[in-house]
């Protein structure tokens, strides 16, 4: 008599991450970095020293890095595109500027980063205000609107004596706790 050796059906294929699942990961991502990067430009936020200089420069990066990635889950699920895309834009040419800020001194890294500040926060709210059907958007509306008036001050302080870029650090991490926020809220489908 043969014997007969069955092998099992494959595992199904895992569905395919949401487009709000693969938000709440970035969002999550994106909390973790702003409290580490806030912490560490904290720590080095009277000088512009290497420390400084590679975080600040650091931070549009990531934030290019990050609109990708949701640029990418966002076309896959039907989602907006077009204010990512002036995301991206908007930090490549930021960091590009921090590369020269960062010689020049501390008002002028304020200058350029209440100046990307504003601008991204525009785009932050003008995203999260169509993409409010997916849920979890608030925070991100919210935090954009803040951002932009948070650019403004910087621009201001900037002016003054002592510049020191104590509060870039506390607006990466207020930052970081929206993404925190929205990332909860998200609806899971």
């Amino acid at each position: 008599m043969e014997s007969v050796v069955s092998t099992p059906d494959p595992a199904p294929a895992a569905p395919a991450s949401s487009p709000a699942a693969s938000l709440r990961r970035l969002y999550l991502l994106r909390f973790a970095f702003a409290a580490v990067w806030a912490g560490l430009l904290f720590t080095s936020a009277d000088t512009l020293g290497p420390l400084s200089k590679t975080l600040l420069v650091l931070y549009p990066l990531f934030d290019v890095a990050c609109a990708i990635v949701d640029v990418r889950s966002a076309r896959a699920g039907r989602g907006p595109v077009r204010g990512l895309y002036a995301n991206i834009a908007l930090s490549v040419l930021t960091t590009a500027g921090l590369l020269a800020a960062v010689a020049s001194g501390i008002p002028d890294v304020l200058r350029l980063w209440g100046a990307w500040a504003i601008t991204a926060g525009l785009v932050q709210l003008t995203v999260g205000v169509l993409r409010r059907g997916m849920g979890g958007q608030i925070p991100m509306i919210v935090s954009g609107g803040i951002s932009a008036l948070a650019g403004a001050s910087f621009i201001a302080q900037a002016a003054k004596d002592g510049a020191s870029l104590t509060n870039l650090a506390g607006y990466a991490f207020l930052g970081g706790v929206f993404f925190l926020v929205s990332a909860l809220r998200l609806r899971r489908r």
